[in-house]
């Protein structure tokens, strides 16, 4: 994907330059938020932020800025972002949320965004220089009330190849098709008047939580039962440095996923019965396998069998939580913009 990015910024309408110029000086929202979440990975976050801050660089004209939420480092992580928020010529919001859970701290920085397009990117990734126009080209030709996705690559080639999407096919999710993965949440974007609508994100869900996983997956079917449609586009670049170099810790995630996904067809029966249909789907093929059919993922040789046992402990995990009234459904929470927490802008 090797483009001018300075090319395609002088390729901006004037007219756009100029709105972006006045909103700028105005002091209106910016076009975009980045949403970074982190707890305990300082060298990884630095460098995200050094990517982010490149690809604003590269197009300054399209107007941005990024809010950072620490999750309760203990690495000597909130005195590295004050320092590099003191420093960078970018926005930078500082937020601290110490209750532990990435949905938690997601919500946290939507609370704090002020951009007119949220785009949540994971700590241990970096994005690509054209990222910035790449986006602002999807949201000013396609339509707004959408959640978009873009392509997920290895940051290394040592680690495995897992929670990465690399198809050069623009899609849309339908029910035939399972939302776990079909856009990651290290790069997920999404107009504000979508989050207006969906709401806050599920914070018994996700890294940290109860439920462990499923936090970005819960978003989408929430958004695809209100008809917002769900897009995947194979660009918008972001590189997953997530170090997993062995298969135990694959098996590890592969299963914490698989967790997640059985609670979302509780919580989910009645609004949308169609994900049952993929657990059968997958109970079928666990069968299959034990007479000599394909695995899961023939490449790492991830079994169908982990998802089941334990699309069904996350299940009577969920129902375990709702009945113990643990982790209040967030979503009919509406997104203010304030949190509690110290913060420091440029």
């Amino acid at each position: 994907m090797a483009r001018d990015g300075h090319q395609e910024g002088r390729n901006l309408g004037a007219a756009e330059q100029r709105v972006a110029a006045a909103a700028s000086a105005t002091g209106q929202r910016p076009f975009a938020t980045f949403i970074v979440c982190t707890r305990d990975r300082l060298r990884a976050l630095a460098a995200c932020i050094r990517s982010i801050e490149a690809a604003c660089n590269a197009c300054a004209r399209i107007t941005s800025e990024l809010v950072v939420v620490d999750n309760g480092s203990t690495d000597g992580t909130p005195a590295e972002l004050r320092r590099i928020a003191a420093s960078s010529k970018m926005k930078i919001t500082l937020v601290t949320e110490p209750r532990p859970g990435l949905a938690t701290a997601r919500n946290a920085g939507m609370e704090r965004a002020r951009g007119r397009i949220l785009v949540f990117v994971d700590d241990d990734c970096e994005i690509e220089p054209t990222y910035l126009i790449d986006l602002q080209r999807h949201y000013a030709n396609g339509e707004q009330r959408v959640i978009r996705g873009g392509r997920v690559e290895l940051g290394k080639s040592c680690d495995q190849p897992f929670t990465i999407k690399r198809s050069k096919i623009p899609a849309r999710l339908s029910r035939d098709v399972h939302p776990g993965g079909f856009v990651l949440g290290c790069n997920m974007t999404m107009h504000r008047e979508v989050a207006d609508l969906v709401g806050r994100f599920d914070e018994r869900f996700g890294a940290g939580a109860p439920l462990h996983s499923a936090e970005d997956t819960d978003y989408l079917v929430r958004a695809f039962q209100l008809g917002i449609p769900v897009e995947y586009v194979p660009d918008m670049t972001v590189f997953h440095h997530h170090g997993r170099t062995s298969r135990a810790a694959i098996e590890r995630l592969h299963r914490n996923y698989s967790l997640g996904n059985g609670a979302l067809c509780v919580k989910h029966l009645f609004k949308a019965p169609w994900l049952l249909r993929h657990f059968c789907w997958t109970v079928r093929s666990a069968c299959g396998q034990a007479f000599g059919g394909a695995r899961f993922d023939p490449e790492l040789q991830l079994s169908h069998w982990p998802i089941v046992s334990m699309n069904l402990w996350g299940a009577a995990k969920f129902a375990y939580l709702v009945m113990a009234r643990r982790g209040a459904p967030t979503e009919v929470q509406p997104i203010s913009e304030a949190t509690p927490g110290w913060e420091r802008s440029r």
